[in-house]
């Protein structure tokens, strides 16, 4: 499997690759640092929300951190790789997992972010290495 399941050879990176990387930033943010404390730096998202929903809610984001993963396996993120962003979701399953402090412990501890750069510095050196063309 290439690096880029959507690589062009002429062009670099094509643009739904482009567009995945986009898409999967997005869905980081929103699971972690979507809504800011007013007066603090402290930031929150979905996946600290969803929390609250006993059961269905910690499996919903849980979900959603798979998918960010998958994504990555598709754009040829190595093995090693793959395995801290499953062990970054497994870190943040179970703090989730613990009633009323794990709300606390998701704000502090944001896997989808912390995936997120893992695959930003995977594409950020494929985009950057010597045999790919820049547009």
């Amino acid at each position: 499997m290439t690096p880029y399941a959507y690589a062009s050879s002429l062009h670099g990176v094509s643009s739904r690759a482009g567009d995945t990387r986009s898409r999967l930033e997005a869905l980081s943010r929103l699971l972690d640092s979507a809504v800011r404390v007013p007066g603090t730096n402290i930031r929150f998202g979905a996946d600290a929300l969803l929390n609250l929903i006993p059961g269905i809610g910690l499996l919903t984001s849980k979900g959603m951190s798979a998918y960010l993963i998958w994504e990555a396996r598709r754009l040829g993120v190595p093995t090693g790789t793959l395995l801290r962003m499953v062990g970054n979701v497994g870190v943040d399953f179970a703090i989730s997992a613990i009633p009323v402090v794990g709300w606390v412990g998701d704000v502090f501890f944001r896997s989808n972010l912390r995936n997120m750069a893992l695959l930003r510095d995977h594409l950020d050196r494929f985009d950057s290495g010597p045999n790919t063309f820049q547009r």
